[in-house]
């Protein structure tokens, strides 16, 4: 028998047991449409679909230990990175239809899955074409975010989300930003890199709150929560 579970302390987030497992999963916004292949399970007619966390960093970090969970319906999110929108799904599923993802996405092939995978059938999902280093462009993105995430494999990853959180994410707003050490530095030990990037965070006025490994789900991959001051 299939248990589903409501997170206490993570508006949103739900917990899915199978076979043996215990898994995270959202309600989906979209019922029937399936984003990324991920199991749906269908319980007194509500519909949740399972966080795979080998395909969603943030997942990932869950499972890991991300203790303070920066995210609640009507949260508005500035999400850099969102590929085909797999992780930007689930955010949209948790944010609600009172919340919206600013879903920005340099590719335009990748873009256009985005918008046939999620956008079409979620509206609290704006996809937005740009290049995360030119954050002036995103005209789309109006007022203040509480969440900006990242995830960008480029050597200045960091200093890309320090760049849009200062103009788009409100004080006392959240950052997780996903650190791809071997995408800044194939040579150092990731453990040096990812610290490095937590003080470049640190030394920009951010308040570091925790840093979580993403191993065995990515090799070499960490998720720092920090925090833009009061």
């Amino acid at each position: 028998m299939v248990k589903v579970k409501h997170d206490p302390e993570r508006q949103g987030l739900y917990w899915i047991e199978l076979d043996g497992k215990k898994l995270p999963a959202t309600r989906s916004l979209a019922p029937d449409v399936s984003v990324y292949g991920e199991q749906i399970v269908k319980i007194d007619d509500i519909e949740y679909r399972v966080w795979d966390p080998y395909r969603s960093k943030l997942a990932a970090a869950i499972l890991k230990g991300l203790d303070r969970f920066p995210l609640k319906p009507g949260y508005r999110v500035l999400y850099l990175g969102a590929s085909t929108g797999t992780t930007v799904s689930h955010v949209s599923d948790i944010v609600g239809d009172d919340g919206m993802v600013f879903a920005i996405e340099v590719s335009c092939r990748v873009a256009r899955e985005l918008l046939e995978r999620v956008a079409k059938h979620r509206r609290n999902v704006i996809p937005v074409v740009e290049d995360a280093r030119r954050p002036d462009n995103y005209g789309f993105v109006f007022g203040k975010v509480d969440l900006e995430y990242c995830d960008i494999a480029q050597p200045d990853q960091t200093e890309i989300a320090i760049a849009n959180a200062k103009k788009y994410v409100k004080r006392d707003g959240d950052l997780l930003l996903v650190v791809k050490s071997r995408s800044i530095d194939v040579v150092r030990a990731p453990e040096e890199v990812i610290r490095g990037e937590a003080n470049r965070l640190s030394d920009s006025g951010f308040e570091v709150l925790q840093i979580v490994d993403l191993e065995p789900y990515d090799r070499d991959h960490a998720m720092i929560h920090a925090r833009l001051p009061p």
